[in-house]
Parts: C-alpha cells; structure tokens; sequence
C-alpha cells in the first residue's frame, strides 16, 4: 500500500512526464522558499510555469463523479504557491511571462502491491 506522500510524489511525477510530452522544460521539482513549496516550475518558449499538482484516488468505478483535486487549491495555497514563485523569480530573473497552473492527477486506487493507474489528467492554465 502507497502512503499519501508516495501517491503526491507518483502524480507530480505523472504531471511532468505529461508537461514534458508537451513540449514544456521541467526546470525544478518540489522547490521550496520560506515554508512554500512549488511542486513543479516549467517553462515554454515564452512563460515561466509554476504549476501546483494536486493527486487523487479514487475507485475505478466511480471516480467521474467525485470531486475534483483542484479543490484542495483552496486561497491559503495560492496565496502560499505565489509567495515561493516570488521567491523563485527574485532567485532566478526571467523575462518569460509568469503563470500559475493546476494539474490534476485522477489515479485508481492502489492494490497488491501495484501501482496505482492513471485515469485522468487536467491541466489548468492560469488557474489562478
């Protein structure tokens, strides 16, 4: 059985396999800043991304119609995920555009010693 840290680390890197896959450069991962963490910055050819990842299990047979991750980027979070940005644009200059994501990471539940499957992945640009 998976603990809730193993399933977090399993999705963000589920999430940045996927940004990877869309042409994305995955420049950190879990980059922390006065107690603020960003799960992953990105970047394209004209943003810098911080994305937060948000992971998920749910029961393969129900899991559409339970709530999404994305609720859990609750205002303290954004306010938590901006703070560290900050702190990573004051460490790292960029002229790229900064943008804020949310992945959601959908995963079956873990079995027998298996990893759990991916059942979905939504990522929102500029959630907030």
């Amino acid at each position: 059985m998976m603990t809730s840290k193993e399933i977090g680390a399993f999705g963000e890197q589920r999430a940045a396999n996927y940004l990877r896959l869309r042409g994305y450069t995955v420049r950190e991962r879990n980059w922390f800043a006065d107690k603020c963490e960003i799960d992953i910055v990105a970047s394209t050819l004209f943003d810098i991304v911080f994305v937060e990842v948000k992971t998920r299990t749910y029961d393969e047979k129900d899991w559409q119609n339970a709530p999404p991750p994305s609720l859990a980027v609750h205002s303290d979070k954004q306010l938590h995920t901006r703070r560290a940005a900050q702190a990573y644009l004051r460490t790292h200059p960029t002229k790229k555009q900064p943008r804020m994501d949310v992945i959601e990471v959908w995963l079956s539940k873990p079995v027998a010693n298996k990893k759990p499957r991916v059942l979905r992945i939504q990522h929102y640009k500029a959630a907030y």
